[in-house]
């Protein structure tokens, strides 16, 4: 079984306990700050806590239309998420999961960086080539950036 791994790194303003609790809410907030990536986002076991498992269906600007996740680690106090998709044609036909590791980390300037790092488990030698790799990284920083404008339209609200 083959792996291949990539990251992404955003520097943003929010501080890391409100970026935290802003991306905690992401099932909320992703239908609403990009319809056209995310249609829904529903826990169907669980309570956003490790064991939970959330259904996602996505919208008309991706190649795919579903997927589930589970959350393998959620530590609140070190604000970092491991979760797990584990089925949906997101796999295609060469991926066994696909392992998402989230860590944000305060910076001296009062901001956050936010680091993604994906983990693609193929069920055999074939490997995302660096177009897919390319266009997940670039998925993450449209997605968090829509959010972020989200927030910021919306500050009343967090």
């Amino acid at each position: 079984m083959a792996a291949v791994s990539t990251e992404v790194q955003i520097v943003n303003s929010f501080p890391a306990d409100k970026l935290f609790k802003i991306l905690s809410n992401i099932h909320n907030l992703a239908p609403k700050a990009v319809p056209e990536v995310y249609k829904s986002i529903t826990t169907i076991e669980g309570d956003l806590g490790v064991g939970s498992i959330q259904s996602h269906v996505y919208g008309d600007a991706v190649p795919y239309t579903t997927s589930k996740q589970k959350f393998d680690v959620v530590d609140v106090n070190n604000f970092y998420v491991e979760y797990t998709v584990f089925e949906g044609d997101i796999l295609s036909d060469y991926l066994d999961s696909i392992a998402h590791r989230i860590k944000i980390s305060p910076t001296a300037d009062g901001g956050a960086v936010y680091r993604h790092t994906t983990v693609f488990k193929c069920k055999g030698e074939t490997k995302p080539t660096e177009e897919v790799l390319t266009q997940t990284n670039e998925g993450y920083k449209k997605v968090f950036k829509a959010i972020e404008a989200y927030v910021h339209a919306n500050a009343d609200a967090f």
